[in-house]
C-alpha cells in the first residue's frame, strides 16, 4: 500500500514544477506593455527579455537531461526548484532591463534542470505500463495546457498587481513544493551513472541548438537581417551535426541515436513538434484577433481562449489509456485529425461574439493538440531504456522548444504575407499611411492619427484583412495537422511501434 501511495504522490510534485516552467514561457507576453512603462527597455532589450528564456533552455536541455541520468533526477529537480525560486524573486525585483534579462537567464537554467527530470522521474517511478501511460498523460496535459494558460494567469495578475507579480507568484509555490519533493521523490537512478558525460560534445549541442533557435526567432523580428539569420542557423545546424557524428563514433554514447531510427519515435517527435508549432502559432494569431480585431482586454482575451488549455488538460490524462488500448498509431492520427477539424470549424465562423460552435472548435483544437503531445511522450518514454530516460526526455523537449520557435516564425510570416495581400485601402489612403500595410497593430495606430472618416476607413479595412488572414491561417493549420496525421498512418502502417505492455 505504501508503494502505491508514494508512487501517485509523486505526480502532483512533478506537475507543479512543470506547470511553473510551462507558464513562465508565455506569462510575460501579456505583461510587456506594463513592463515597458515601468523599466523603459529598448526594443533590443525587450526582445532579449522575452527570448532569453526559451533560447537558453533549449540549448541546456541535452546537458541537463544526460546529467540527470548520471547524478539522479531527484537531485536535478531539487536544484532546479531552488534556482527557479531564487531567479523568480530576482526578476520580480528587477530595477533595470539588464537585471531582468539576467534573471530570465537564471530562470532558464532552473527550468532546464526541471523539465527532463519531471518526465524521467515518472518513467522510473511507474513500472506498470498502463499506470505510466496515465501519469505521462497528466504530465502532457500540464506541458501543453500550461503555456496556453500563461496569458490567462498574466492577465489576471496584472488586473490587480505590479508587473513583478507574474514572477513573484513562483516563490511561494517553490517554498511549498520543495519539502514535499525532498520527502516524496524517489532517489532511485536509472542506471546511467556509469555512462560518460561528454562535455565537449554537449557544448557543441548547446551552441548548435541555441544558434538554430536564435535564427528561427530572428526571422520573426522586424528589421532582422534574413541573410545573417540564415548564416547563424546553418552554423548551428553544422554544430548539431558534429555532435551527432561524435555520438555515432563514441564507444559508449550519452544518447543512443539508434533509438531515433525507430519510426515510432521519429513520428512521435515530429507529431510533438507539429503540435507545438500549431499551439504557439495559433496563440499568436488568436491573441491579435481577439485584442486588435474584437477589441477585447488582455484578461477578456485570455478567458475567451481558455477552452483550448482546459480541453488539453482534460484530454491528455485520458490519452494515456487510449494509447494503451488502441495503440500509438491510431491514437496519434485521431488526435491530429480532431485538432484539424477544430481549425476548420473556427475558420468557417464569422468573427464576433462567443458562440457554441466557436467553443466546440476551441475544445477540439485543445483536446487534439494535448492528446497529440501526450501520445508522443508515452511512446517515446516507453521506448527509452531507464538509463537514458533523461537524455531521451531532453531530446523530446528540445523538439517542443524548437516547435515553439518555429510556430512564431512560420505563423508570423504567413500572417504578415496574407495580411499585406488582403488589405484593401483607397489609393489616397494607401499613400498617406504606408505603415498600415506592415501589420494590423501599425494600421490601427496610423488610423488613430487620422481624422474621421479616414480613421474609420483604415481601421475597418485593417480589421477585415486580419479577420480574413485569421481564417486562412486556420485552414493552413488544419492542412498541416491533416498531413501529419496521414504521415503517421502511412509510416507506421507496417512498423511494430513500441506499445505500453
Amino acid at each position: 500500500m505504501t508503494r502505491s501511495v508514494n508512487r501517485w504522490a509523486i505526480l502532483p510534485i512533478v506537475s507543479v514544477a512543470l506547470l511553473m516552467v510551462a507558464i513562465d514561457a508565455t506569462v510575460l507576453h501579456i505583461a510587456v506593455p506594463t513592463l515597458s512603462r515601468a523599466l523603459g527597455p529598448s526594443a533590443s532589450q525587450l526582445l532579449w527579455i522575452i527570448d532569453i528564456y526559451p533560447l537558453l533552455m533549449a540549448g541546456l536541455l541535452p546537458a541537463t537531461g544526460t546529467l540527470g541520468d548520471r547524478i539522479g533526477h531527484k537531485r536535478m529537480l531539487l536544484l532546479g526548484l531552488v534556482l527557479f525560486g531564487l531567479a523568480s524573486a530576482a526578476c520580480a525585483a528587477a530595477p533595470s532591463p539588464e537585471w531582468l534579462i539576467a534573471g530570465r537567464a537564471f530562470l532558464a537554467f532552473g527550468g532546464a534542470m526541471m523539465m527532463p527530470a519531471t518526465l524521467s522521474i515518472l518513467r522510473l517511478a511507474f513500472d506498470d505500463p498502463r499506470e505510466r501511460a496515465i501519469a505521462i498523460g497528466i504530465w502532457g496535459s500540464i506541458a501543453s495546457g500550461g503555456a496556453a494558460f500563461g496569458p490567462v494567469v498574466g492577465g489576471a495578475l496584472l488586473e490587480h498587481f505590479h508587473w513583478g507579480a507574474v514572477f513573484l507568484i513562483n516563490v511561494p509555490i517553490v517554498l511549498v513544493a520543495l519539502p514535499f519533493a525532498v520527502w516524496l521523490l524517489p532517489g532511485r537512478r536509472g542506471g546511467g551513472e556509469e555512462r560518460p558525460w561528454d562535455l565537449p560534445g554537449l557544448l557543441l549541442a548547446m551552441a548548435g541548438i541555441i544558434a538554430v533557435v536564435y535564427a528561427v526567432k530572428q526571422v520573426t523580428h522586424a528589421g532582422a537581417n534574413p541573410w545573417q539569420a540564415a548564416a547563424i542557423g546553418l552554423a548551428g545546424a553544422g554544430l548539431v551535426s558534429a555532435f551527432l557524428r561524435r555520438q555515432a563514433r563514441a564507444a559508449v554514447p550519452m544518447i543512443d541515436l539508434s533509438l531515433f531510427r525507430n519510426p515510432g519515435i521519429a513520428i512521435a517527435l515530429a507529431g510533438a513538434m507539429v503540435a507545438m508549432i500549431i499551439i504557439v502559432g495559433f496563440e499568436l494569431l488568436l491573441s491579435q484577433q481577439l485584442q486588435l480585431v474584437l477589441s477585447l482586454s488582455p484578461l477578456e482575451a485570455g478567458l475567451r481562449l481558455a477552452p483550448v488549455p482546459l480541453a488539453s488538460f482534460l484530454a491528455s490524462p485520458l490519452t494515456g489509456g487510449l494509447v494503451h488500448r488502441f495503440g500509438f498509431r491510431a491514437t496519434l492520427a485521431a488526435s491530429l485529425a480532431l485538432s484539424a477539424a477544430g481549425f476548420v470549424a473556427i475558420a468557417l465562423l464569422p468573427a464576433g461574439a462567443v458562440s457554441a460552435a466557436e467553443i466546440a472548435g476551441f475544445v477540439a483544437i485543445g483536446a487534439g493538440l494535448g492528446a497529440t503531445m501526450t501520445a508522443a511522450s508515452v511512446n517515446v518514454m516507453n521506448s527509452a531504456p531507464a538509463h537514458q530516460a533523461g537524455a531521451v526526455a531532453a531530446v523530446e523537449e528540445v523538439a517542443y522548444e524548437l516547435g515553439g520557435g518555429l510556430g512564431v516564425a512560420l505563423f508570423g510570416s504567413l500572417m504578415a504575407v496574407l495580411y499585406q495581400r488582403l488589405l484593401a485601402l483607397p489609393p489616397l489612403l494607401e499613400s498617406a499611411v504606408p505603415a498600415a500595410r506592415r501589420s494590423i497593430g501599425e494600421a490601427l495606430l496610423a488610423a488613430d492619427a487620422l481624422a474621421a472618416p479616414e480613421s474609420g476607413t483604415v481601421a475597418a479595412a485593417a480589421r477585415a484583412a486580419f479577420s480574413s488572414t485569421y481564417q486562412s491561417v486556420s485552414l493552413v493549420a488544419a492542412g498541416l495537422l491533416a498531413v501529419t496525421a496521414l504521415a503517421a498512418l502511412v509510416v507506421l502502417a507496417r512498423q511494430r511501434v513500441a506499445q505500453p505492455g
